[in-house]
């Protein structure tokens, strides 16, 4: 395959509108799924502010500045457990037939415990009672090589741990429920609808707009912050720290730091990305217009992108998309820092099947943030083009295009540009929700040039 160096215009795929609504019968349908698969006389989802996923998928709500606990159990019983913060904003959950309980362990320090102090009478004013069956959902599970006891690895706080036992004693019972919501392959919180993958292709939209924003407005003398603020945030919600990193020759380029006041020269390393709930874009390059070995590893590192594209269908191993995204970038003496692909939504990432001799299959409905972080890279320099994507068999895109039909217009959209203009025909499965699709221009002070594979 033969990449080239292009001028190409970025088209405008329309504007978002209003941002789309997740149905209440919706939320009712996920935790009446998920409890019954836990097959547990309660299901327990923990959250906090940065793990927060689960429980948004389910309920609608998240913690803001403390923790939080959805309580699903018998005969359709729904309790969300907060803090005093909490309290007067669990209104806005979603989730129909749900009652909220104050626990103000949940609270910050120092802020008041006059009311309800103590979390495991809560549990039992929730219902919960001896010899019930708890199960619990962490924001993340342990695999069976990483542990001998996997179903009793909580990554839940100990304090709650102990509060729950204490609830169900002796006759009871607890273990790990997480792999209910986030098996890369079965979760249920790492499957979406229609619905779920219009508010994302909205959030995404907006992301990748903000993200390009900087990439193609920042010049040289700009300080960090400046180029940042032309992001244009308008108050979306993020699922990361905003990031941007510069570095001259030589130097580092530490992609996960936020802007600095550093004035950005001619040929330096650069990165940012822009994560929204739904979608996350990022582009690493140089601070320059031209760069004759740079644009050959970016090449090289392009041919890996599209070999990701090319392999990932419904259907597929993750460990063929791992096998074929790394094989073609060691052509260029290149590998995937991290998986190269993993799953994402509320946070940027959840899960991924996208492991070497990984048997999980890709299945209609998943999110994906095609993330393939190349290394090694000389210091002073920075390579790396990002975008979100959901997968979606027939039923499901038909269902897209019937209740969503502008976002399914620009799904196509971006389809026939990423065809047309940057050589890269996709299967109908994969839909592109970055309103900067594949678009990736290694040279930043010539945002126009990107890289497209010649016919």
């Amino acid at each position: 395959m033969t990449i080239s160096l292009t001028s190409v215009r970025l088209p405008d795929f329309g504007s978002p509108g209003e941002k789309p609504d997740i149905p209440v019968e919706t939320y009712d349908a996920r935790a009446r799924a998920a409890y019954d698969r836990a097959g547990c006389d309660w299901l327990a989802i923990y959250a906090d502010r940065e793990h927060f996923g689960n429980i948004a998928f389910l309920s609608g709500f998240e913690p803001r500045f403390e923790e939080a606990f959805l309580l699903l159990g018998p005969n359709n019983k729904r309790v969300l457990v907060t803090g005093n913060e909490c309290e007067s904003y669990a209104p806005l959950a979603r989730l129909p037939g749900m009652s909220v309980l104050l626990a103000q362990t949940l609270s910050l320090m120092a802020q008041d415990r006059s009311r309800f102090p103590r979390f495991s009478d809560r549990l039992g004013d929730a219902g919960i009672k001896a010899g019930d069956t708890v199960g619990l959902v962490g924001w993340k599970y342990l695999e069976p090589f990483e542990d001998d006891a996997v179903e009793t690895a909580y990554f839940v706080p100990a304090v709650y741990v102990q509060a729950f036992q204490r609830a169900v004693g002796a006759s009871g019972g607890l273990r790990d429920a997480t792999h209910v919501l986030m098996h890369p392959e079965n979760g249920i919180a790492v499957t979406i609808d229609a619905d779920q993958i219009a508010a994302f292709e909205w959030a995404a939209l907006r992301s990748s707009s903000a993200m390009w924003r900087i990439v193609s407005g920042v010049r040289e003398g700009d300080s960090e912050f400046d180029a940042v603020s032309r992001m244009g945030y308008a108050g979306d919600p993020l699922n990361v720290h905003t990031m941007f990193a510069s570095a001259s020759k030589g130097e580092p380029v530490i992609g996960l730091r936020s802007a600095t006041g550093r004035k950005l020269g001619r040929g330096d390393g650069v990165t940012t990305a822009i994560g929204h709930w739904g979608g996350l874009s990022s582009r690493a390059g140089l601070l320059d217009r031209a760069n004759d070995e740079f644009l050959a590893i970016a090449k090289g590192y392009f041919q890996g992108l599209i070999s990701w594209y090319e392999t990932a269908a419904i259907g597929v191993e993750g460990g063929a998309i791992h096998e074929a995204v790394t094989s073609t970038l060691a052509k260029a003496k290149l590998k995937p820092a991290l998986n190269p692909g993993h799953l994402g939504g509320y946070e940027e990432w959840t899960h991924s099947p996208i492991r070497p001799g990984s048997g999980d299959r890709i299945r209609s409905g998943k999110h994906f943030q095609v993330d393939i972080i190349p290394t090694p890279i000389a210091d002073g320099w920075a390579l790396n083009c990002e975008d979100a994507v959901v997968l979606a068999d027939d039923a499901l895109r038909a269902e897209l295009e019937t209740k969503h039909p502008a976002v399914f217009k620009r799904m196509a959209a971006r389809r026939d540009f990423m065809k047309d203009k940057l050589g890269v025909d996709l299967r109908p499965d994969i839909l592109p929700l970055s309103s900067t699709p594949l678009y990736f221009a290694p040279f930043w002070l010539a945002s126009d040039n990107v890289l497209v594979r010649d016919r």
